[in-house]
């Protein structure tokens, strides 16, 4: 109906779900106790409405002055401060910290990826850009702490006994500037030295693959023992964990096309060598 507006439905909280979730799921309760918008509490602490609202619905850390602002606000005696103290200690939020398990526990991981290179294939420099890019208002400390878990999540790739890992890249990839050139020229650098580990395959589906069917986002797929296939499906803002058997055996079924549609290994590593030599003639000559 026209000019009819859709009432505000707040999101679902988890507060049993991690101490990340309890944070949001406290300022919540407590601003609905003492009858308070988002908005008028955005103006009580002299912060971001937008912020307040992620920071409720455990999508992001609040700043380091956040919990004092609160325990102040609600009369709450340090609670808030705790709780960060917490809450600081689990990098990942609650929605993506089944797939953290998953990965810890697979010992098979087939992923494409059409947007950036995959999380367990960055370099610092590299794992920076793109979560600055995803979190542009972050402060600096929040961006490092996310950078340190991303990278940490690699050593699984160096363990004695570690999973077999199939990468699809998409050569968008390796072609979008992230960082500068620099920063790209080091991360072929790093994919065809991963790509030389004897349980890392790595093949790149050319822009002459044409479209396909997981064309949108990227698509992970975890093989855990004793226990069903699991899907992962990712866009620029989501994700979705599958474990429906007939929507992962067909998800499985792109896969497999797609890794039928790639490049062989040793043809991909000389698309990836390719792309480091334009990445370093971008460099201004050394004086």
């Amino acid at each position: 109906m026209e000019g009819y507006a859709m009432p505000f439905q707040p999101r679902e909280l988890f507060p049993d779900r991690s101490a990340r979730d309890l944070f949001g799921a406290e300022i919540r309760r407590h601003r609905e106790k003492a009858e308070m918008s988002l908005r008028r509490l955005s103006e009580v602490l002299n912060y971001s409405k937008s912020h307040l609202a992620r920071i409720e619905a455990a999508e992001c850390l609040p700043y380091d002055d956040l919990p004092a602002k609160l325990d102040a606000c609600f009369g709450t005696d340090g609670m808030f401060a705790r709780l960060h103290a917490v809450a600081k200690n689990e990098p990942f939020p609650g929605k993506f910290r089944r797939v953290i398990e998953f990965e810890k526990q697979a010992v098979a991981i087939e992923q494409y990826s059409c947007a950036t290179i995959p999380g367990l294939l960055q370099t610092p420099d590299l794992a920076k850009e793109s979560l600055r890019c995803g979190n542009r208002h972050a402060p600096d400390a929040e961006i490092d702490a996310l950078v340190k878990a991303r990278i940490e999540r690699q050593a699984r790739l160096g363990e004695a006994k570690p999973p077999h890992c199939w990468f699809i890249l998409d050569e968008a990839v390796l072609r979008r500037a992230a960082g500068g050139a620099e920063v790209m020229r080091r991360q072929m650098a790093s994919l065809l030295k991963r790509g030389t580990q004897p349980h890392v395959t790595l093949q790149v589906l050319p822009f002459s693959a044409g479209q396909h069917a997981e064309a949108g986002g990227s698509l992970t797929l975890y093989t855990v023992p004793d226990a069903p296939k699991v899907a992962y499906e990712e866009g620029s803002r989501s994700g979705t964990i599958i474990e429906d058997r007939e929507a992962v055996a067909e998800l499985q079924a792109n896969y497999d096309l797609l890794r039928a549609m790639a490049l062989p290994p040793r043809d991909s590593e000389a698309v990836i060598r390719a792309a480091m030599e334009d990445w370093s003639s971008c460099q201004p000559p050394r004086t």
